[in-house]
């Protein structure tokens, strides 16, 4: 799977775009995610290491407790590749 599919496929989960957002205003850890959803730990898990195969999330071990990260530079290509994809039609969607 290309960089691209994969970070499309994390991007399509609406609980992997709200442990994004999260992340955006700095890093948590497993726990504090996890606890923040209506799902067993260990599906936050496996959104989180989907995140982290995409390069959505960085994870750092300090102890017994794993810290995420966001890594907004991923994010800056998928949006960098929809503008290209808009291409001509930027113009006309200003315009509107």
């Amino acid at each position: 799977m290309s960089n691209m599919q994969a970070t499309l496929r994390a991007l399509a989960d609406p609980i992997r775009r709200e442990i994004l957002a999260m992340l955006k205003k700095g890093r948590l850890s497993a726990g504090d995610i996890s606890d923040h959803f209506p799902v067993t730990g260990a599906a936050v898990s496996r959104h989180l290491a989907v995140l982290r195969e995409a390069g959505l999330v960085r994870d750092q071990r300090e102890g017994k407790f794993i810290y995420y990260e966001l890594n907004a530079s991923v994010l800056e290509e998928v949006m960098l590749w929809l503008v290209e994809l808009r291409g001509e039609d930027t113009e006309y969607v200003e315009a509107k």
